[in-house]
């Protein structure tokens, strides 16, 4: 058994320690920015699009924007799923990536033809696409069926806050303030 003592902290704590021990650094830190300086939350605010509106406002009023940040909380990952996955889609979707690749090389090509740059770019884009579609028909076949659909993933936060260094609070909330007012309608 171990009795509490009253010895003091170390003159040079250990640094502070983030996930699987990493080194947390100050901008990690919650409550600090890049700099080292307090951070206070101005406002939080239910979507992103309405914390960058009121950020916004603050540099619409020569409010000092570089010090605030726009911070998510409850961060999530939400993937969207768009549809089934098949080879045929799987090798549809290679050909336009390959089509705009041939695209791109033939206009290089295309550059340096004196005649028929027309055909060499035709010829690029066919070739790509072909190329295309046998490497995501491939790809997707060497899947094993463990992913068949095609989806798209999103960071999503349940609110987002308003922070800003702690000596230009006050600034920010009171023009935070008066956004909302005018918003509101009030005059």
């Amino acid at each position: 058994m171990t009795t509490p003592t009253n010895n003091p902290p170390p003159a040079n704590p250990p640094p502070a320690t983030g996930p699987a021990g990493a080194p947390a650094y100050p901008a990690q830190t919650p409550g600090l920015d890049r700099s080292g300086a307090a951070m206070v939350t101005a406002a939080t605010y239910p979507d992103y699009g309405s914390a960058q509106r009121a950020v916004d406002f603050l540099s619409d009023n020569k409010f000092p924007v570089e010090k605030t940040a726009i911070v998510g909380t409850d961060v999530r990952l939400v993937e969207h799923v768009l549809g089934r996955m098949t080879v045929a889609r799987a090798a549809l979707a290679g050909a336009a990536s390959g089509a705009w690749f041939g695209l791109f090389i033939g206009l290089l090509f295309g550059i340096f033809s004196n005649s028929a740059w027309l055909a060499v770019l035709l010829v690029s884009i066919l070739i790509g696409a072909v190329w295309g579609a046998v490497f995501g028909a491939i790809a997707h076949a060497m899947t094993g069926g463990r992913r068949d659909f095609a989806s798209r993933s999103t960071l999503t936060a349940s609110q987002y806050a308003i922070m800003v260094e702690a000596d230009v609070a006050d600034q920010a909330r009171q023009l935070l303030t008066r956004m909302n007012w005018q918003a509101s309608g009030a005059s």
